[in-house]
């Protein structure tokens, strides 16, 4: 066997980012949601004729807070009810709260100033707003020009879609480039879909085949998007390496193709040579490094999150609170009750950061609070599921606003006992998950507590049970003590079981609330931070869950036709 030279120094090069690759959290491109825009009853502008108008669309920076310019659509003339044809094409994420605001514009020349023309009015909301209205369609009234009735916006947001297909394939290779001493390469393949600027993004790792020169590789799945983000003319590159235990993996070559190319499946267009450019320069006589061939391929289209949103189900968010003495006494400004007049505590914080984002899947944004751990009155009785507002028949707040209320008034009147109990407030809510596991509701309970628990047994059973009915759980852990048992309920390293019974899905997620503590006391950032790690996992145990049942999405409700678009029927 020769080593040829420079192969050891091939082989420095060639020891590329293979081995960092993790599967699991290799980043998918964003949902993509398009978003329709008409108007209704606009202000007339114009003299002699109606206006004409034009939509601007505004998002706004995490960090910064401005406002940017994101797009415009076309302008048309002469109308007060224009439908848009120019739609916007938007990044959507579950996790993060996305203000958009539109500017609605008459336009009196061909200037892209927009201060050249005259406003017409605007609206601000946010694209979950639009996403979890009734058949992701929001209608809302244009303000910002005092006195004036200025009509209304009509948003309507649809998943770009071939965001949902999920491709499956499998190849073969022939007679690979020897890489070993002793025996045959142990071949894998390296998946990289290329992006916009040309760069190239790692997407999917073969397994390792041993000892062979003409490896049969285990089908796989991969969400098309991730392949090649809904391009299908974009270059998909392929590395073959030969595994090395010691992680510095041989190179044998590579070869590109496109999604378009795979789909057509198994034929000759499908067999690729695979090219090693160093030994290509160096040897005359090279031909190639062996071949890759595609055996199977076959694409099927992946229910998503919002399939089941737009159909119409309801995600509902309960809150549960830490009234447990170990928080310390609220009147004093160690506790982590603390009622400080200038700002809100960490309990306050938490719950606003995650409540703020979820309400927008909530249509009645009527949300049941309650607190565990603490001797209620009149009698002192410690209870550890207590409803925030003190009423035991209806323990619903009205929006976010209404629960922090309640939470202050609770702090009022119930004094911080013990244990700490969490499975009461699990199962409080599971009862009601379990009343509709036809997948018109989804239940989220977010808990946030100091973290010393009471009752682990207890709430591994609840949280097994619970992973079998529509509902997940945040805990956001306040304070600074250690978050162990926390952390084990998580289940994100070791699956929760209980009684050797396993959780047949993952449903809970944990966040310390110091991790978000930045020391600028910038907390806006901070907050969104927060929301995003906890609220990221909830779409993905959703579509787990409905899965498992074999549960679709309804259809949507029929488009709606706004007023002045009827076709007139004839009496007959």
């Amino acid at each position: 066997m020769e080593m040829m030279e420079g192969d050891v120094m091939d082989k420095l090069e060639d020891m590329s980012s293979v081995y960092d690759f993790d599967p699991i959290t290799g980043n998918i491109p964003a949902t993509k949601v398009e978003i329709t825009v008409s108007c209704r009853n606009l202000l007339d502008k114009d003299t002699f004729s109606k206006s004409d108008p034009l939509c601007v669309l505004y998002t706004q920076g995490v960090e910064t807070k401005q406002w940017r310019e994101f797009g415009r659509t076309e302008v048309i003339d002469n109308t007060l009810n224009p439908d848009f044809v120019r739609k916007y094409i938007l990044d959507y994420f579950f996790e993060e709260k996305q203000n958009l605001r539109f500017d609605l514009y008459d336009v009196d020349s061909k200037s892209p100033d927009l201060s050249k023309h005259d406003f017409l009015g605007q609206t601000l909301c946010t694209l979950g707003e639009i996403v979890g209205s009734p058949a992701s369609r929001l209608e809302k009234p244009l303000g910002g020009i005092p006195g004036k009735k200025c009509g209304t916006i009509i948003l309507s947001a649809e998943e770009l879609s071939n965001c949902r297909d999920s491709a499956t394939m499998q190849f073969c290779a022939n007679k690979l480039d020897k890489k070993d001493f002793f025996g045959k390469s142990d071949p894998f393949m390296v998946f990289y879909r290329s992006n916009e600027d040309g760069t190239f993004t790692i997407c999917h790792k073969t397994e390792v085949v041993k000892n062979t020169l003409n490896p049969v590789w285990q089908p796989f799945t991969i969400p098309v998007r991730a392949l090649c983000n809904g391009d299908y003319d974009r270059t998909i590159k392929v590395e073959v390496y030969d595994w090395d235990r010691d992680g510095s993996h041989d190179f044998i070559g590579d070869f590109t193709t496109s999604y378009r190319e795979l789909a057509r499946g198994q034929s000759q267009f499908n067999v690729y040579e695979v090219i090693n450019t160093k030994k290509k320069m160096k040897k005359k006589k090279y031909v190639n490094s062996g071949t890759v061939t595609l055996l199977s391929f076959s694409v099927e289209s992946e229910f998503t999150f919002l399939d089941y949103i737009k159909g119409g189900t309801q995600i509902n968010f309960t809150v549960a609170i830490d009234f447990t003495a170990s928080n310390g006494n609220p009147s004093q400004s160690t506790s982590l009750h603390y009622m400080n007049p200038y700002q809100l505590n960490a309990y306050a914080m938490a719950l606003k950061a995650v409540g703020e984002i979820i309400q927008d899947y909530d249509s009645d944004k009527m949300f049941p609070a309650l607190g565990f751990g603490a001797k209620l009155p009149p009698d002192g009785r410690v209870s550890h599921e207590f409803p925030l507002n003190g009423n035991m028949e209806n323990p619903y707040c009205n929006g976010i606003e209404g629960i922090l209320e309640a939470y202050h008034q609770s702090l009022k009147t119930v004094q911080l006992y013990g244990p700490t109990n969490f499975a009461p407030v699990v199962n409080h809510v599971a009862r009601y998950a379990a009343a509709v596991q036809d997948g018109s509701q989804y239940f989220v309970l977010l808990i946030i507590t100091d973290g010393v628990i009471s009752d682990m047994a207890q709430t591994k059973e609840a949280i097994v049970n619970g992973a079998k009915l529509p509902m997940s759980i945040i805990i956001v852990g306040v304070g600074q003590a250690e978050f162990d048992a926390m952390v084990e309920l998580d289940g994100d390293d070791i699956r929760i079981s209980s009684r050797g019974k396993l959780a047949e899905r993952d449903i809970v997620q944990f966040v310390p609330f110091r991790d978000y503590m930045d020391r600028t006391g910038n907390h806006v950032l901070s907050m969104a931070r927060l929301a995003k790690d906890v609220l990221a996992e909830i779409p993905d145990q959703f579509i787990s869950y409905m899965k498992s049942r074999g549960i679709k999405p309804n259809p949507a409700p029929p488009p709606y036709t706004p007023p002045g678009h009827t076709h007139h029927h004839t009496q007959i």
